[in-house]
């Protein structure tokens, strides 16, 4: 999926991660994809507060809910899209050529670089439950070719109550076949009714948790589904309990001033009006085949300069 707000947000990420421990519950804000009868889905990065965490830089949850989704071909440059569902079926198509269904349990992880088009739909119109994230390219690799990568078997950590199943980066000693351009991890966990569960993290990295289903303690915080709960750096483990699932986020800390903009990931104002100019003519991003359907139009640019505000506010 893909930000298809008519008039996007823009959001400039940078500066430090919080040092040591926190709980800070941010509340995401409700947006529909599609118009007013489009698919509501609930964003919690980038955040009125907190922009980033580690390199992921935007996350959208959605469902369970009954839709037939259809995204049409759209614009991305400068990052990673992270697709994971819990559960219906989506069918992936980019400027590649890449044509890929994903299921429950599998990961889709295209890269964009310096620039890609793909389209997203479900397939029939069924339950769909899952999240949508981008995880921000450092400068050495944003210019990079685009690539897409379809993951039907991810590794999985079981210990005392709690199934990890690792999206991508490194949980305990487990690494994700999924390429990453800066340490960062995603991961899904289940905790089934225990209260024992410990997750090992590393103490560099800034944390986040987000309930996608059930209701769970997390580092003595109560969560639910809805916000997403940011616990800073300075940790090497982390008690769960309860009975949910939870996706997990983390890395080093983005130190890079990256502009967000819609679809693209930039460094400058210049950049993202050059990234417009270009989808709209045409150039650049290569068409989507198989798509029934006109590509979408980018947003008018807002009057202002694109300007950096840094990672807080």
């Amino acid at each position: 999926m893909s930000n298809l707000e008519v008039a996007p947000r823009e959001a400039v990420c940078a500066g430090d991660a919080t040092a040591g421990p926190v709980h800070e519950l941010m509340d995401g804000r409700d947006v529909v994809l599609g118009g007013t009868r489009g698919m509501a889905v609930t964003r919690t990065l980038p955040n009125r507060d907190r922009r980033m965490v580690g390199a992921w830089c935007f996350l959208d949850a959605y469902g369970p809910a009954t839709h037939d989704m259809r995204v049409p071909p759209h614009p991305h440059t400068g990052l990673q899209t992270v697709s994971w569902l819990l559960a219906g079926e989506l069918l992936h198509r980019d400027s590649l050529g890449s044509q890929q269904l994903i299921r429950p349990g599998q990961l889709n992880l295209m890269t964009a670089g310096r620039a890609i088009a793909h389209s997203e739909e479900s397939t029939v119109d069924t339950t769909l439950h899952g999240v949508q994230l981008w995880v921000a390219l450092p400068d050495s690799d944003r210019q990079g070719e685009p690539a897409f990568a379809h993951h039907p078997d991810l590794p999985v950590v079981t210990d005392n109550g709690l199934t990890a199943t690792v999206l991508i980066g490194q949980f305990a000693d487990v690494v994700s076949p999924a390429r990453a351009y800066t340490p960062i991890v995603g991961a899904e966990v289940t905790v089934d009714g225990g209260a024992g569960a410990r997750l090992p993290l590393e103490p560099d990295f800034e944390y986040a948790v987000l309930c996608l289903a059930g209701e769970a303690e997390v580092d003595g915080v109560p969560l639910a589904p809805g916000p997403l709960l940011y616990l800073g750096t300075g940790r090497t483990a982390m008690a769960m309990s309860g009975s949910a699932r939870l996706l997990l986020l983390g890395g080093e800390p983005f130190e890079e001033r990256i502009v967000m903009w819609w679809n693209f990931v930039g460094r400058s104002h210049d950049e993202i009006v050059a990234d417009r100019e270009d989808w709209m003519a045409g150039r650049r991003f290569g068409p989507v085949v198989g798509y029934e359907g006109d590509p979408l139009p980018a947003p008018e640019l807002p009057t202002t300069t694109l300007k950096a505000r840094g990672r807080q506010r």
